[in-house]
C-alpha cells in the first residue's frame, strides 16, 4: 500500500522509514531535499513538490511544524489541494490549534476530502519503531477505512472523538505538561548542583522516587551529559505551551503553572537557545 508523508524531519522521516521497513510504498517530501534523498536510500520516492504526489495514495501524511507550513502544504501554488480527489484522506500530524485543524479540516471537507486529526507523542525513537501515541480524531468510518495505516505508525492509538481539532486539544493538554515536567526537572536539578549535591545520583534518586517522570528522565539524562544536539528544538515545546495556555485561556480555565512554564521556554528563546534541544532549559536555569 502507498503513502504520502509530506515533511520528513525528526518525526515524520523516523515515519516513513518505519512504513518502509514494514513494506508500505512510501512517497516523501520535504523542504530540505536531504532528508527525502536519505530517505530515496531506504526505498521512498522523492518529491520535489506535494502536487507530485501519487493519486493512489492510502493517506496524505502532513508533518510540518506549524499551521503556516501546513496551510502551504494544502493549499500552496504546489499544495496537495491541485491533486486531491473526493474521497482522499489527509492526516494532520503537527501541534496546531485546534481552532486551525477545524480550518483546515473544514476546507478539505469542500473538496470531498476526509481529514484526520492526529498530533502525536513520544519522539523520534519511538516514531520509528512503532511505539508512539496518536491521538486521533476522525468520523468512525474513516478511522475504520485507514485502521492498517494508523496500526503500522503506532501500537499506543486513541480515538479521541469523531470531531476534528479534539486531537489538537489533547495533545496541547499532554504537551502543556510535559513542558511543565521539564522545567520541574531541570529546576531541582540545577537546585541540587547550588546545594553541591551530584546532580547525576540525584537523578537517581529521583527516578526511583515519586517526582520521576518520563520527559524529566529523558531530557536531563542529555542535559547532565552535555548533550544538547537538537532532537526537539526548545521552540517546539515554546509553541506547544504557548498554544496550549492560549487554548486553556479561551475555555476560560487559568492554572498556576502552565503560564509560567510556557514563559520559561519563551525566556530560554530569547536567551540564544533557540536552536537546542529542549533539555538546554537546563542550561538555562543553572545558569541564573
Amino acid at each position: 500500500m502507498g503513502v504520502t508523508i509530506i515533511g520528513v524531519g525528526n518525526m515524520g522521516g523516523a515515519m516513513a522509514a518505519n512504513l518502509l521497513a514494514q513494506g508500505w510504498a512510501v512517497q516523501v517530501c520535504d523542504m530540505d531535499s536531504a532528508k527525502a534523498a536519505d530517505l530515496e536510500k531506504k526505498g521512498a520516492l522523492a518529491l520535489a513538490v506535494p502536487a507530485q504526489a501519487a493519486i493512489n495514495s492510502v493517506a496524505f501524511i502532513v508533518c510540518v511544524v506549524d499551521t503556516a507550513q501546513t496551510d502551504e502544504v494544502l493549499f500552496g501554488a504546489q499544495g496537495l489541494a491541485r491533486m486531491l480527489q473526493s474521497g482522499h484522506t489527509v492526516m494532520l500530524c503537527p501541534t496546531i490549534s485546534p481552532q486551525d485543524v477545524e480550518s483546515f479540516a473544514a476546507r478539505l471537507a469542500a473538496l470531498g476530502v476526509h481529514t484526520v486529526d492526529a498530533p502525536m507523542s513520544g519522539g523520534p525513537v519511538r516514531a520509528r519503531d512503532g511505539t508512539m501515541s496518536l491521538m486521533v480524531a476522525c468520523a468512525a468510518a474513516v478511522y475504520a477505512q485507514q485502521a492498517a495505516l494508523l496500526q503500522a505508525l503506532s501500537d499506543k492509538l486513541f480515538h479521541i472523538s469523531e470531531t476534528p481539532g479534539d486531537g489538537a486539544r489533547t495533545k496541547l493538554v499532554n504537551n502543556l505538561l510535559a513542558g511543565i515536567n521539564l522545567v520541574g526537572a531541570a529546576e531541582v536539578l540545577a537546585m541540587a548542583v547550588r546545594l553541591g549535591l551530584d546532580p547525576g545520583r540525584t537523578l537517581d534518586v529521583i527516578e526511583q522516587s515519586s517526582g520521576q517522570s518520563w520527559i524529566g528522565s529523558d531530557r536531563m539524562h542529555r542535559a547532565l551529559a552535555g548533550d544538547y544536539a537538537p532532537r526537539a528544538h526548545v521552540t517546539l515545546l515554546e509553541k506547544d505551551t504557548r498554544l496550549a495556555v492560549e487554548a486553556a485561556r479561551a475555555a476560560g480555565f487559568e492554572g498556576p503553572l502552565g503560564a509560567r512554564a510556557s514563559q520559561v521556554f519563551a525566556e530560554a528563546h530569547k536567551a540564544g537557545l533557540a536552536g537546542l534541544d529542549d533539555a538546554a532549559i537546563f542550561r538555562y536555569l543553572a545558569s541564573r
